[in-house]
């Protein structure tokens, strides 16, 4: 059973987080909600966006609100692996004229590392980054160097300048938790972008979470209790698009090329454990799929080239999936009495109305 006040307590401690990149960041207010949720469930997200939409700065006050230390990784063709994790050199101790080798850790030793630009590099840098997000150690010269804890990769990516950029291998995608678009802003939200930065400096930003409260929150996050219908409603949103010609919707069956993988039904359950945990319920609840449902899959879709042709995206798979999923399955008679004295929902005709 999940303590309600250790809920609410993550839920004010992300909300002054939130207060904190506010005063830096206009806007963005989806964006900024989506990496708390990566965030809190240690995920790594990949950011998609033009430039000037503060991508950099955002990553940046999200590590400062938390006393995080930040590197930014400027990803170029001629990036090697080694800038990244780092190398070894002899050294010589003048004492004794030996010489030894020693490791010389890489701006990846840190708790958040900005890969700006990923795509920018060839594969053979970008897969630098696999051991280190998938294991948080890098191994170097035969030798296995743990990495801070926490440890988060936060990628960029220009949507529109694709000439000499080396698109990501999908082993690689898999391992980011989130893609998530960073949109322009509206017009009163650039009209305060522009009398903010021309009128005064940079807003002093304050760490106002510690990094161990920082791990209660990840560990909180795991302990949230989901009920088998809603894990079978994450995997009724993943499984048809791995097999299109079963599926029900003729989207899938026209335009997707391959399917999301198993790590998309883990995520799906652990980001909607972290948005239900934001929002101070001890509980998931379908919902809280459809809402990570989008930056959990959109990498995780291929699509063929007539989707390209007919500019269907993989959000509008998406959509399409949420809409001809099934109703809300079955709730068991106790739900209330199993997740303390919150509401039942309300069942409706279909997921997508």
């Amino acid at each position: 059973m999940t303590d309600l006040a250790a809920v609410e307590q993550l839920q004010q401690c992300a909300a002054r987080m939130t207060a904190q990149i506010g005063r830096v960041i206009v806007g963005q207010q989806s964006v900024v909600e989506e990496l708390l949720i990566a965030l809190i469930a240690g995920g790594h997200t990949l950011l998609v966006g033009v430039p000037g939409l503060a991508k950099t700065m955002m990553v940046q006050t999200l590590a400062e609100t938390v006393g995080l230390t930040f590197n930014r990784v400027q990803f170029t063709p001629d990036l090697m692996p080694a800038d990244i994790t780092g190398t070894e050199v002899i050294q010589e101790d003048r004492a004794t004229g030996r010489r030894e080798f020693r490791f010389l850790p890489g701006p990846i030793f840190a708790n958040v590392i900005l890969a700006d630009e990923i795509n920018r590099t060839p594969p053979k840098t970008q897969a630098a980054l696999l051991e280190a997000m998938q294991e948080q150690a890098v191994t170097a010269g035969g030798l296995r160097h743990r990495l801070p804890d926490p440890f988060f990769v936060l990628a960029t990516q220009n949507p529109i300048e694709q000439e000499g950029t080396y698109p990501l291998p999908e082993a690689q995608l898999d391992r980011f938790m989130f893609q998530v678009f960073v949109k322009y802003p509206t017009e009163d939200e650039e009209f305060e972008i522009v009398r903010q930065t021309t009128a005064q400096q940079r807003q002093p930003v304050e760490a106002v979470v510690s990094q161990a409260e920082l791990a209660s929150m990840q560990e909180l996050v795991r302990k949230i209790p989901v009920a088998d219908p809603v894990i079978r409603y994450a995997l009724a949103l993943v499984r048809p698009t791995r097999d299109p010609q079963t599926a029900t919707s003729s989207l899938i069956k026209d335009y997707v090329s391959w399917g999301a993988g198993p790590r998309a039904s883990q995520f799906l359950v652990l980001g909607a454990k972290a948005r239900a945990a934001l929002q101070g319920r001890p509980f998931v609840s379908p919902d809280d799929i459809r809402a990570v449902a989008p930056p959990v899959l959109r990498h995780r879709i291929l699509l063929n080239f007539r989707a390209d042709a007919d500019r269907i995206t993989s959000d509008d798979i998406i959509q399409a999936l949420m809409d001809q999923t099934p109703e809300y399955p079955p709730l068991p008679d106790d739900f209330p009495k199993i997740f303390g004295n919150q509401t039942r929902p309300e069942r409706r005709k279909g997921m997508g109305q």
